[in-house]
């Protein structure tokens, strides 16, 4: 089914899986879209929020029905780009019902109309991936995608400004193979800045530098971030220039709020007005979750206080200092998981004191492992749009688009949540 909304473009996403109904229904996308208990305040009765919105008896039936089988579908409306989203979730509902009587056709406003879905940007079957700037964490990234992408991937292109380091590394990639089964991992090629967006996903890991270790600049992301949005924001209007189809992931630091720049430079148009005709909110993921995510699970294996967080634990926000880690949804601990989400936050200064620069684990558990689950449709940590701002949540695509985890959160962990949220909204 798709149900048609009306929201403010860039106030939301163009379109997302609906796992609550209660989503159809809130004032606004924010972070009370991660949390069962916010939800139900927002959304007391949601039968009577539908048909107060509109839905008559039957529709809200269907609709409950859809939600439960997680077959809902909400595309925005009033978003530029409506009638493609639109035609694209109905032919893809027509495929996947074929011979069935049911139709997709156009709702009127506020009401559902039949259908199964599927986002274009993540098309079915292998992808090609092309991976900008291979430094020492686009080199290893690419590596991990090399060795484990496989089953996902049909080609990796690499782009950098030295052609000596496209080269060494086409050179190196091709030469990994497992012996007499010599097409098991996708090829590596070189494209050109020109070529970089002739493909389904574009892994952007351009970046000014990283200060040397000694430097003694204690918040590495945010030194980054000036420098970054201009490299990060012209190729973000190379994209609209193009028309780009696929999915923009963000590696390069700071994550979150480069991937909001990434949004907002390619819906400008050559005026610099914002008119939202450019990627659509869901076609951009920022990646650094991953790597915090795994730090937590590091520490929480060396210190038996922190051990809940291997089964019971969760990452949310962005990858710097605003993260939010909890040691439990269930038993949730408000001081240990503060002391635990400290360790995460300054373990990069912990590798720093030891005299190497953290980029290993970030390119593999934010990089590599985390685009490679998003690709297969598995859940993964990634920050995605969420209420004009990207937010690092547990998050998936599938058939019927974007879906974020929506957990029973503590009232003391949802506070910590929209206080990272409004940190984001500060900084772009």
């Amino acid at each position: 089914m798709i149900y048609q909304f009306h929201r403010a473009p860039g106030s939301c996403r163009a379109s997302f899986r609906v796992n609550d109904l209660r989503l159809l229904f809130t004032e606004r996308e924010g972070a009370e879209w991660l949390s069962e208990k916010e939800l139900e305040k927002a959304v007391p009765d949601v039968k009577a929020a539908a048909l107060a919105a509109g839905v008559g008896e039957e529709e809200f039936r269907a609709l409950s029905a859809a939600a439960e089988n997680g077959t809902l579908t909400a595309v925005n409306a009033d978003d530029p780009h409506f009638p493609e989203l639109l035609r694209e979730y109905e032919n893809a509902g027509n495929a996947a019902d074929a011979g069935s009587a049911a139709a997709c056709a156009p709702a009127a406003a506020g009401a559902p109309a039949a259908g199964a879905a599927g986002p274009s940007f993540l098309p079915a079957g292998k992808k090609r991936v092309n991976v900008l700037a291979i430094g020492d964490v686009g080199s290893n990234l690419l590596t991990g995608l090399h060795l484990l992408g496989g089953d996902v991937i049909s080609e990796i292109g690499i782009c950098d400004l030295s052609e000596k380091v496209t080269a060494r590394w086409e050179f190196e990639e091709n030469q990994i193979s497992y012996p007499w089964d010599y097409d098991a991992l996708p090829e590596v090629k070189v494209v050109t800045p020109e070529q970089l967006f002739d493909c389904d996903v574009v892994v952007s890991v351009a970046s000014k530098g990283i200060p040397p270790v000694g430097s003694g600049v204690q918040d590495v992301r945010m030194y980054q971030f000036e420098n970054n949005r201009k490299i990060v924001g012209a190729y973000a209007r190379q994209a609209r220039q193009v028309g780009f189809q696929g999915m923009f992931c963000q590696v390069a630091d700071p994550v979150d709020p480069l991937a909001k720049v990434v949004l907002l430079e390619s819906n400008r148009n050559e005026e610099g007005v914002l008119d939202w005709k450019g990627l659509r909110p869901e076609q951009v993921q920022g990646f650094g979750l991953g790597v915090m995510n795994a730090r937590a699970a590091y520490y929480a294996k060396k210190d038996p206080r922190f051990a809940r967080f291997l089964t019971e634990g969760r990452s949310f926000g962005p990858h710097g200092k605003e993260l939010v880690v909890a040691d439990s949804i269930e038993h949730y601990d408000d001081a240990v998981s503060r002391e635990l989400t400290e360790r995460v936050v300054k373990a990069n200064l912990e590798m720093r004191a030891m005299g190497f620069k953290p980029f290993v684990a970030p390119a593999f558990s934010s990089g590599a492992l985390s685009i490679l689950l998003m690709l297969r449709g598995e859940w993964h940590c990634a920050s995605v749009y969420l209420g004009g701002i990207f937010m690092g949540v547990k998050n998936r695509y599938t058939p019927q688009g974007l879906e974020t985890e929506i957990l029973p959160l503590p009232e003391q962990l949802f506070l910590r949540i929209a206080e990272a949220e409004a940190a984001l909204k500060e900084i772009v």
